[in-house]
């Protein structure tokens, strides 16, 4: 699937980031973890999302054993990057493939981000774009490596300055396609609020007008999906979020995740958005031509008027419907000679005038 000619058919595109929460969904539910992960998938798909992303790595490709934590450790108690990832890596081709399979059948976008060299191999073969994370913003020789597959990029730009941008958007444009989106993103996890700074995507609209923006959220999922809306409303075509089956699942990405339930208010009120939101450039649309013509008003005689009257300004009063003389064009009637009879009311035409 195009991914693009979807989102430019729709106006949006979905991605739920699965990610390793699987794991989890798995234990809770008594499922294997291949199980756990098409549940996934199909609620993911009934919700009326767009893809799900997964994540592909190996711990000891990933962080160092000495590697700390970022994420608030009152919702995931691990300190140790090591340690977190570990508990979460053991898919690989094979299962990755089996889901890529599975996705094409169920007619939903397989994604995965690769967070080593090898994983980015790997999922060549399944995936029809690549996804980017922050983390590896700066890692100039990994970015190259995957431009140079010639698939389309999502590139998250969470924590990064504009030339750190600047500078991975020349280098997939050097060594790949050049077909990317910028993901606004806030590394960190949940994120408040007040530090989602979504004006971040008119920003990067302005300073990357030639290519699409989107926007990969962490913060909680807010009761009407406000911020993800309004994250779409300033231009964020493709829109990335965690994805959980219970989001009170302690730990991991559960609790910034959305659920079926808020994956389906999104899904169901976007359209509406797009619906209402309509074209860019201001013109009489229409649906405004009967009314642009009955509501506007025209020049009207308001006295009786003689044939052989010249025409005068007391002589004038303007009245709906706009079907005669415009008063833009006062100043050309002002002067004029009546060559037949005006009766009081009567709406000015060019053929009453000599």
């Amino acid at each position: 699937m195009d991914i693009f000619k979807k989102a430019q058919k729709q106006g949006y595109f979905l991605i739920a980031e699965i990610g390793v929460n699987y794991y989890d969904i798995a234990q809770k539910m008594g499922l294997n973890l291949i199980d756990a992960a098409k549940l996934m998938i199909d609620k993911a798909k009934e919700s009326g999302l767009d893809a799900v992303k997964f994540q592909s790595y190996k711990a000891e490709k990933l962080a160092s054993k000495y590697s700390p934590s970022y994420w608030d450790t009152k919702e995931e108690k691990t300190t140790s990057q090591f340690e977190l990832f570990k508990k979460y890596d053991s898919f690989g081709y094979e299962e990755y493939k089996e889901l890529a399979l599975y996705c094409r059948e169920k007619e939903i976008v397989f994604l995965s981000t690769p967070f080593d060299f090898e994983s980015a191999d790997y999922l060549e073969e399944l995936v029809p774009v690549y996804k980017i994370s922050s983390s590896d913003i700066t890692n100039v020789p990994f970015i190259r490596h995957i431009a140079g597959k010639n698939k389309p990029i999502l590139l998250s730009t969470g924590a990064s300055n504009l030339d750190e941008i600047k500078r991975a958007v020349d280098e997939i444009k050097q060594t790949g396609t050049g077909k990317c989106v910028l993901m606004h993103c806030v590394l960190e996890y949940p994120t408040p609020f007040e530090h989602a700074n979504l004006n971040m995507i008119s920003s990067l609209k302005e300073e990357f007008p030639d290519f699409w923006i989107g926007y990969s959220d962490h913060t909680r999922p807010d009761a009407n999906m406000d911020v993800l809306k309004t994250a779409w409303i300033l231009g964020a075509v493709f829109i990335e979020k965690h994805f959980s089956l219970d989001k009170f699942i302690p730990g991991n990405d559960h609790y910034h995740s959305m659920d079926f339930n808020d994956a389906v208010k999104l899904t169901e009120q976007l359209p509406f958005l797009v619906k209402i939101r309509g074209e860019s450039n201001k013109k009489c649309l229409d649906s405004e031509k009967l009314s642009r013509l009955n509501a506007r008003r025209s020049i009207v005689a308001g006295v009786e008027i003689s044939a052989g009257d010249t025409i005068e300004r007391k002589m004038l009063v303007f009245k709906r419907p706009g079907t005669g003389i415009s008063p833009d064009k006062i100043d050309k009637v002002i002067g004029k000679i009546a060559k037949h009879p005006i009766k009081s009311d009567e709406i000015f035409t060019w053929d009453l005038l000599d």
